[in-house]
C-alpha cells in the first residue's frame, strides 16, 4: 500500500504520453526487444566472472598480504557493479521478459550482502515514486543529522563541514546494508510513503537465510582459509566494504543531489501539482551519459533520466533512446539536467553539500542576528 501523495497534472502534459509513444516506435520499427541484448549478456559473465575471479584468488591463490588487500578491493568494487548492471535491472523487471529470470538475478543482490525485498520497497516504488520529495524519498535521507542533502533536513553546526566528510560516510553504505540497514528497514510499518506492516514470511526467512549465506562466504570462511590474524581479515574485510560503498554512494547521489535538481514539497493536501513524468524530470540528472566506459560500469544509472522515465527497459538500450528524450523535453520545454562528465557532476554535488550544509548555517545565522535586532529595538 503506497502513500496518499499524488500527481496532480494540472497543465495536462502530453509529454509522457508523446516520449514514450516514440520510445514505443524505435523498438517496434527496429523489432529489437526492451530487454537483455547481447551486451548485457556479456557484462553479466563479465561481472560475475570478475567476482567468482577475485574472490578465488583470495581464498586460494598464492600471494603476498598486500596483493590479497587490492584483490579485495576489487572483490568489493564488482561487487558494486553487479548490482549496478545485473542485480538492478533484474529487479526492476526489465532484464528478462521472464519472471523467474529476474528473480533468479535479483536474488544475487542477497548474495553479495543487500537484500532484494527491501530494494525492491525502497527503491523500486519508494524513490522511484517521489524521487526528491524531502520525507518521502529516503534516499536522500542519508546519515541522518550528519548529512543534509535537501532544504527539509534538520540543520546541525557540524554540516557546514560536510563537503569533507560526506564522500567517507558514503563508503559505509555497503558495510550498513550487510549489518544495519536491511534489518532496520525491513522490520518498519512505513518505509516513506509505503505501509510494510506485514511483509511475506517468505521474505523474513529469505533475509536471515541470505545474510547468513553472505556472511559464511566473506566472513566465515576467508578467516578459517587464510589464515590471517584478526587484524589482518578486518583491514580486508572493511577495504572490500569501503570500495564498494563509495562506488553505490557516489553514483546514486550524482543522479539527484546536483545543481539544478529540484527537491519539491508536496501542497496543504499532500500532493505534489505536476505530472509524475515532469516531477521526475526536474528531479533527476544524468552524468557522462556520452560515456561508452562510465554506462559499461555504472549499468545505465549514469543516465538517471532514461532509467526514471522507462525502467522497465534494460539500461543497455538507454544510450540508443536518450536523443528521443533529448528533443522530446525540447520540444516541450522541460527540463533535461544532464553533466557532461562524471567529474563534472562531482564537482555540481560538491557544491550542493556545501549549499546544504554552509549556506544554511548562514542563513540561520541572519536570521538569528535579525531577530536580536528587532528584539533590541
Amino acid at each position: 500500500m503506497s502513500s496518499s501523495v499524488k500527481f496532480i497534472d494540472s497543465t495536462k502534459s502530453q509529454f509522457f504520453s508523446t516520449v514514450k509513444q516514440r520510445v514505443d516506435a524505435y523498438f517496434k520499427e527496429r523489432n529489437l526487444s526492451k530487454n537483455a541484448d547481447g551486451l548485457m549478456y556479456f557484462k553479466t559473465v563479465f561481472y560475475l566472472g570478475g567476482l567468482i575471479l577475485f574472490y578465488s584468488l583470495i581464498m586460494f591463490g598464492e600471494f603476498t598480504l598486500g596483493t590479497k588487500l587490492l584483490f579485495a578491493i576489487g572483490l568489493g568494487t564488482f561487487a558494486a557493479f553487479i548490482g549496478f548492471n545485473i542485480c538492478h535491472d533484474a529487479i526492476h523487471g526489465s532484464y528478462s521478459s521472464n519472471d523467474n529470470v529476474n528473480r533468479t538475478l535479483g536474488f544475487l543482490f542477497n548474495i553479495i550482502g543487500a537484500n532484494s525485498y527491501v530494494w525492491s520497497i525502497t527503491h523500486n516504488v519508494v524513490h522511484h515514486m517521489y524521487t526528491n520529495i524531502p520525507g518521502h524519498d529516503e534516499d536522500i535521507e542519508v546519515a541522518p543529522g550528519l548529512l543534509r542533502l535537501s532544504p527539509e533536513d534538520e540543520v546541525k553546526k557540524i554540516q557546514k563541514y560536510q563537503h569533507f566528510y560526506a564522500f567517507f560516510l558514503y563508503s559505509l553504505a555497503s558495510l550498513s546494508w550487510v549489518f544495519r540497514k536491511d534489518y532496520l528497514k525491513f522490520f518498519k510499518k512505513r518505509i516513506g510513503g509505503y505501509s510494510n506492516e506485514n511483509p511475506p514470511k517468505i521474505e523474513v526467512f529469505n533475509l536471515f537465510f541470505f545474510k547468513g549465506v553472505h556472511y559464511i562466504l566473506f566472513i566465515i570462511l576467508p578467516a578459517i582459509v587464510l589464515g590471517l590474524t584478526w587484524w589482518q581479515f578486518i583491514i580486508g574485510f572493511v577495504a572490500m566494504h569501503l570500495a564498494e560503498g563509495l562506488v553505490l554512494g557516489l553514483v546514486f547521489q550524482l543522479a539527484h543531489v546536483v545543481e539544478g535538481t529540484d527537491f519539491p514539497y508536496v501542497n496543504e493536501e499532500g500532493n505534489i501539482e505536476e505530472a509524475w513524468a515532469i516531477h521526475q524530470m526536474r528531479t533527476t540528472a544524468n552524468f557522462a551519459s556520452k560515456s561508452f566506459m562510465a554506462t559499461f560500469l555504472c549499468g545505465g544509472l549514469n543516465m538517471q533520466v532514461e532509467h526514471h522515465l522507462f525502467p522497465k527497459i534494460c539500461h543497455t538500450h538507454y544510450p540508443k533512446i536518450s536523443h528521443i528524450v533529448r528533443e522530446t523535453a525540447r520540444e516541450f520545454n522541460v527540463p533535461y539536467i544532464e553533466n557532461k562528465t562524471f567529474f563534472g557532476a562531482l564537482k555540481s554535488h560538491y557544491k550542493m553539500l556545501k549549499k546544504f550544509g554552509i549556506e544554511e548555517q548562514r542563513l540561520i545565522a541572519t536570521r538569528g542576528k535579525q531577530a536580536k535586532v528587532k528584539a533590541a529595538a
